[in-house]
């Protein structure tokens, strides 16, 4: 609109000037040499504005020539440009479906129109990484890590090209170059701190853990438990090496973090051997509200040195208070009271655990039952149970189980990895027992009875010896048959008269189970299918195709002509 309205008011400026020009009189004289030219005000005015405009056009066609050879380079580029971009788009479409043979296609169209793109050295090394050669992926992430635009790029190809090859070496020296470009580099940082706690260089660690924080990497409250879990690992570290250290860095971690268990524990015993008893039961106690664990029942049992058996298990049920109904309680009363000789007590805090025990439970239960009445045949019930029990809570972190904590995962290389957890492999299946037992726990766990010891059978009289000890008792014999004199076979025993009762026979303790049918049912599949890791290439599903095998179907008709030859050419 500002446009239109400048170029009428122009319009209308030359006009006016023009008329006015026009209304002029006067006539203009020019006279050079021998030459003598006159003529009127509007015809010179008219003369000089086609002069003008004529030196204008002749000016704007010289340097429109001058300039065209620049011209052609900068269109030949641009379009040289635009097909790099092209195949650039192509070719991480193509590494995006897994298309390996067309993304090397489109890496080498790229690279020959746009040699200098960052994107065209990217689109090469990974189309290398996904053809599997893993040399032409080190070439080009090297080219990258040397431009200043994609250096950081170019050293984090480098490094997982170090990983893939196993080199651990490199790889942690090509991240700690990466760091010191830049501090703020996430996957450079956790690398370095994972390398750092490998080592058991807990300083370091914390150096690292320092900068994460100032470059915003993590937040305040992640910072203080992996600063507690640094320091509670170098304190377990220094605890026969260094007295000091290890206290203050285990009061600090505790600190920092104060539900970490194994710092509760460390900086208790420090506490402990202070003789700061309240300090150090208050260290155990905020942890035991956060989750109860074993190790702290054990160190606010022996929280006071010389202390008896009772007195300790006095402090424990205080312990036990805190965390009323849970399991950890129960076995830790249990274990104070079996230390204190107050059996009973054991077995009223373990009684609601006893329907389905765990294996400490059960374990528990036989040391009871050994200890207190001496029942060796209740203790091996007891343990049997415990073979087949659930699994207590360990140390577990990515599948990996320990028995002691650890400051970073062996199997991913995590910081504060493990949990006080049942492993998934210890819980139950859906699937029953193939041998029930249970017969044998009750008649072991059964209160005893008495047994008439079993007469003596005559001394002409042969009992034959039974093929299995869980076979049914034979039949008495009417009458014993004596030993022949003569050497050979035994005659066979009479068979008991049909009229006599047969004798009761204990149950087999080995059953067939009932609730499982003899056939699968149908929505069961035969055959089971293999899930696949997604990086595992697996085998060719596809039948090798054989080429003197009959075909089944009618064969494909070929177009002929130029068709058919374009197609096949194409192809």
């Amino acid at each position: 609109m500002y446009r239109i309205i400048l170029f009428l008011v122009l319009i209308a400026l030359a006009a006016a000037g023009a008329a006015w020009v026009a209304d002029q009189g006067g006539d203009v004289v020019l006279s050079w040499g021998g030459w003598r030219v006159a003529t009127s005000l509007p015809v010179f005015a008219l003369a000089l504005g086609i002069v003008i405009v004529a030196a204008v056009l002749a000016w704007t066609i010289l340097r429109g020539l001058w300039r065209m050879p620049a011209r052609i380079r900068r269109s030949r580029r641009e379009r040289r440009q635009a097909r790099g971009r092209h195949a650039i788009t192509r070719g991480l479409l193509a590494i995006g479906h897994g298309d390996a043979a067309a993304a090397r296609l489109h890496a080498d169209v790229a690279r020959r129109h746009a040699a200098h793109d960052p994107l065209a050295l990217l689109l090469h090394a990974q189309s290398a990484q996904l053809d599997g050669d893993r040399e032409g992926a080190q070439r080009a992430f090297r080219a990258m890590a040397e431009r200043e635009d994609t250096r950081l790029l170019g050293l984090r190809g480098l490094f997982i090209e170090a990983q893939r090859a196993d080199d651990p070496v490199a790889a942690v020296m090509i991240a700690e170059e990466a760091l010191k470009l830049a501090p703020g580099s996430t996957w450079a940082s956790h690398a370095v701190l994972g390398f750092r706690c490998a080592k058991a260089d807990w300083n370091g660690a914390l150096t690292i853990l320092d900068n994460n924080l100032a470059s915003g990497l993590i937040d305040k409250a992640a910072y203080k438990r992996q600063r507690g879990v640094l320091l509670t690992a170098r304190a377990l570290e220094l605890e026969n090496a260094d007295r000091d250290l290890s206290r203050e860095s285990a009061k600090e971690a505790v600190k920092l973090a104060p539900t970490l268990v194994p710092a509760a524990v460390l900086a208790s015993k420090y506490e402990s051997e202070a003789h700061q008893v309240r300090r150090a039961m208050r260290i155990v106690e905020t942890a035991w509200l956060a989750q109860p664990h074993p190790d702290l029942a054990d160190a606010y049992a022996h929280v006071k040195l010389g202390d008896s058996a009772r007195q300790r298990l006095v402090r424990i049920e205080t312990l036990a208070a805190k965390a009323p109904g849970h399991i950890e309680s129960a076995l830790a009363i249990a274990r104070a009271a079996i230390d204190a000789a107050e059996f009973a007590r054991a077995r009223e805090a373990l009684a609601p655990f006893t329907a389905a025990p765990t294996q400490r439970v059960a374990m528990l239960m036989a040391e009871i039952e050994r200890t207190e009445h001496g029942d060796s045949g209740r203790a091996r019930a007891w343990t049997l149970r415990a073979v087949r029990a659930m699994h207590d809570p360990v140390w577990t972190a990515d599948g990996y189980v320990s028995d002691r904590w650890r400051p970073v995962s062996p199997v991913s290389g995590r910081l504060d990895a493990f949990q006080w957890q049942t492993p998934l492999a210890a819980l139950p299946s859906d699937q029953g027992a193939a041998i029930e037992s249970a017969r044998l726990e009750e008649e072991m766990l059964a209160p005893p009875r008495r047994v008439e010891p079993p007469r003596e059978p005559p001394a002409e009289v042969t009992v034959p010896s039974a093929a299995q000890d869980n076979l049914p008792a034979l039949a008495p014999v009417a009458d014993p048959i004596p030993a022949s004199p003569v050497a050979g076979p035994a005659p066979a025993p009479a068979p008991p008269p049909p009229a006599e009762p047969a004798p009761v026979v204990a149950a087999p303790l080995f059953r067939a189970r009932q609730d499982i049918p003899k056939t699968a049912p149908s929505s069961i599949p035969q055959v089971i299918p293999i899930v696949r890791a997604p990086d595992d290439p697996g085998i060719d599903d596809e039948a090798a195709s054989d080429e003197f095998a009959e075909q089944i179907g009618p064969a494909q008709g070929q177009a002929g002509g130029w068709r058919g030859f374009l197609s096949r050419w194409g192809s």
